[in-house]
């Protein structure tokens, strides 16, 4: 079971090096979505090509894999990155129920590195919205609640 581990994880660095030292589409991010032993998605870091902030490894393989499953859940699957999740795409893989994360390089190691500064997003996370770097002003939330009330009374919602 050690051997495939390690082969996944070799994957997702494989992916790594190739967005970043071949492609140059990104930061030196791979990921892997693993199901019953097998990948059944992939993705590295495309952030510069598409001019996405969004367009993280971990992001790129949830979508494939969620793609390749027909469900916004991953359930029984793994995530294999080559380094430790950044909080969006930590988020990403609670919202897709993701079983299990392995990873290899760290946080430090993407700052000391590569200057990727996910610990002060962390921090910022940390804060009362009050004070944050990004202000936060609550606007029409009467409007919106209407629209959560009719989505309440509904029969035929969509769950997710």
């Amino acid at each position: 079971m050690e051997d495939n581990h390690n082969a996944h994880m070799r994957r997702a660095i494989e992916l790594s090096k190739h967005g970043s030292l071949i492609e140059k589409s990104g930061g030196p991010f791979g990921a892997v979505i693993v199901k019953d032993g097998k990948i059944i998605a992939e993705g590295y870091n495309q952030v510069i090509k598409h001019c996405d902030p969004t367009w993280h490894a971990e992001m790129e393989a949830i979508r494939n894999a969620c793609q390749y499953m027909h469900s916004p859940h991953l359930e029984g699957c793994d995530l294999y990155t080559s380094a430790e999740c950044c909080p969006m795409c930590l988020s990403a893989a609670y919202w897709a129920h993701i079983r299990h994360i392995y990873y290899a390089s760290t946080v430090q190691d993407a700052l000391k590195y590569g200057n990727f500064i996910d610990v002060d997003i962390l921090s910022e996370l940390r804060k009362d919205p009050k004070d944050r770097t990004i202000t936060f002003t609550k606007l029409l939330r009467e409007e919106a609640i209407e629209v959560w009330k009719e989505f309440d009374r509904m029969d035929d919602k969509c769950w997710y």
